[in-house]
């Protein structure tokens, strides 16, 4: 297939992390990654497919982490993460408008003034007009990471497949970064990326998009046009499921 065919998927669901945005800074906002991240979307929004995104927000807390260094309360590291994610869901909607892009902001924590809350039947209509929606605040709970956060959004709208955007070029039997010998899946069943605990979503995410026959597949952020690749059938990246 070439990226001149039609796209293969009605509807996605992207997951990028919040360390994505932060580029080469390695915390908060890097405007070069944030306006080529908004680039790659709009290149899957103008196939015609309906894109909805959920953006992690590491670059600015992990919610965990924080809790365990400083013996903070879990509850309110988490809700602080969340509204990191609401920072980055408003940086990554203006650099998509900025491609000529329709895009909304939903939050599943209220913030009125910059997002309007998460209601699944008007994000289905934003998608059917061929808005991008990204879905900000994760499951609006602690102890949920934006990874389950984004199966749960994919479920509601009904997306065909999640693609999950990193920073490696698929899944792995073992950390590329730290091992030459390490052999990257093509194709790899829920079972084997739960039971193996292949790092790349959290269990929850995994179980969850097992128990609803939900595709994943693993590309390479990095990689321009990965993301078109994908919805258009191309052999990109690692296939969970499907």
């Amino acid at each position: 297939m070439h990226l001149s065919d039609g796209p293969k998927f009605k509807r996605v669901l992207l997951k990028i992390s919040g360390e994505a945005l932060s580029g080469s800074a390695g915390f908060g906002l890097e405007g070069e990654t944030v306006a080529y991240i908004a680039r790659e979307i709009a290149k899957v929004s103008k196939k015609g497919v309906e894109v909805g995104v959920v953006v992690g927000g590491g670059n600015f807390i992990r919610g965990e982490q924080f809790s365990a260094q400083g013996g903070y309360d879990r509850s309110v590291a988490d809700q602080m993460g969340m509204l990191g994610t609401v920072i980055n869901a408003l940086a990554l909607q203006n650099a998509i408008e900025r491609e000529g892009v329709q895009t909304r902001v939903q939050s599943a924590i209220t913030v009125s003034q910059v997002a309007e809350p998460f209601i699944v039947r008007r994000a289905n209509r934003h998608l059917e007009k061929g808005r991008v929606v990204i879905f900000a605040a994760g499951t609006g709970n602690p102890y949920f990471t934006t990874d389950t956060a984004g199966v749960l959004r994919a479920l509601e709208i009904g997306a065909n497949v999640i693609l999950k955007a990193t920073k490696v070029d698929g899944v792995y039997n073992k950390d590329p970064r730290k091992h030459t010998d390490a052999v990257r899946y093509e194709k790899v069943s829920y079972e084997v990326a739960i039971n193996d605990r292949l790092g790349v979503m959290d269990q929850t995410a995994f179980t969850m998009c097992r128990e609803h026959d939900l595709p994943i597949i693993v590309l390479d952020l990095n990689q321009p046009d990965s993301m078109v690749q994908a919805i258009c059938g191309m052999p990109v990246g690692t296939l969970v499921g499907g």
